[in-house]
């Protein structure tokens, strides 16, 4: 492995390592409504993009996105779409559904794959075909066992899905940087959250000023902790090809499931078992899928190389 490769999975491992710990985090904030966590997460994030955007002189990005009106709007359309997924999951970990988070992410590769299909009219292979139809499986199985729809993991998984879509239609016009797209994203968040903060404040349901000093402190660090693994993925991603990014993607809803079932304790019946065995079925088929493809396409790649290259010598001609 060489060293740009190593240096690219320890940075993925890493990222993924703390959204895995995310549960743990968050559960330290319950003190605090899930909402008030929320809007102190997204005006601490958009502090923090500001001090990056100083620090890395980044301001003419900056200004060249936010004078494009276009990306404005669907940086916009992103910013509420993780706006909701943040405040879902951050719910979801303080009322004790950590494993139903960890589900919406375990869902979430199918739901990309489903809106790819809706959305931007991409065929399925047959192997992407059977994950989806295992999922779809799987989903009526953890209806009939939760009593209910699964509400926290589809929301999660669509709104996640559905995020990644829209920053797709941005990279694919004019290739805004992580920075530069999540600084925008917080700038168009901010009046709502700063809003949102005072009518909390005037309802005396603000927490951050009656609780301990320590616990002020763990809502400011919610800025670093959305920012840190965000740079850690846009650095991986720089190095590590795409199959194993995928494949180290899992890492995230595997240590969330073992925080929610392991060291928190939620309860896991047999009958769940069964439902998310199916996920892990479909999530095998589907990555299973994507390797051959993606090894498909490189002996192509390799097929076509050799060819040019014996057109191109002199005893071709």
């Amino acid at each position: 492995m060489n060293p740009e490769l190593r240096r690219g999975v320890g940075y993925g491992f890493v990222c993924y390592l703390l959204w895995g710990c995310f549960p743990l985090y968050f559960r330290l904030l319950g003190d605090s409504g899930a909402l008030e966590v929320l809007l102190w997460r997204i005006v601490f994030t958009g502090l923090v993009c500001l001090v990056l955007v100083a620090a890395l002189r980044s301001w003419r990005e900056m200004r060249t996105v936010l004078g494009n009106r276009r990306q404005v709007v669907v940086l916009g359309a992103a910013a509420f779409l993780i706006a909701i997924n943040w405040g879902v999951y951050i719910y979801a970990v303080n009322s004790d559904q950590v494993v139903e988070a960890a589900l919406g992410y375990f869902l979430n590769p199918l739901v990309t794959v489903a809106l790819g299909v809706l959305v931007l009219r991409e065929r399925l292979r047959p192997g992407q075909w059977a994950a989806v139809l295992i999922g779809v499986s799987a989903g009526i199985v953890l209806t009939v066992t939760y009593g209910r729809v699964p509400v926290i993991a589809l929301s999660l998984a669509l709104s996640f899905g559905t995020y990644g879509l829209v920053k797709k239609q941005v990279g694919s016009n004019g290739g805004v940087s992580a920075l530069a797209g999540l600084s925008t994203e917080n700038l168009v968040l901010a009046p709502f959250a700063v809003a949102g903060l005072i009518v909390l404040a005037v309802q005396g349901h603000s927490t951050i000023g009656h609780n301990p000093p320590w616990q002020a402190l763990l809502l400011a660090s919610t800025g670093v902790f959305t920012i840190t693994p965000l740079l850690l993925f846009a650095a991986a991603a720089k190095r590590v090809p795409l199959s194993t990014m995928g494949l180290m993607q899992y890492l995230t809803p595997v240590l969330q499931f073992l925080c929610g079932v392991v060291v928190l304790g939620e309860h896991m019946p047999g009958s769940r078992w069964a439902g998310f065995g199916l996920v892990w079925l479909a999530l095998v088929v589907l990555t299973g899928d994507s390797l051959l493809a993606a090894r498909r396409q490189r002996a192509l790649r390799l097929a076509a190389a050799e060819v040019a290259t014996v057109s191109a010598s002199p005893g071709a001609r």
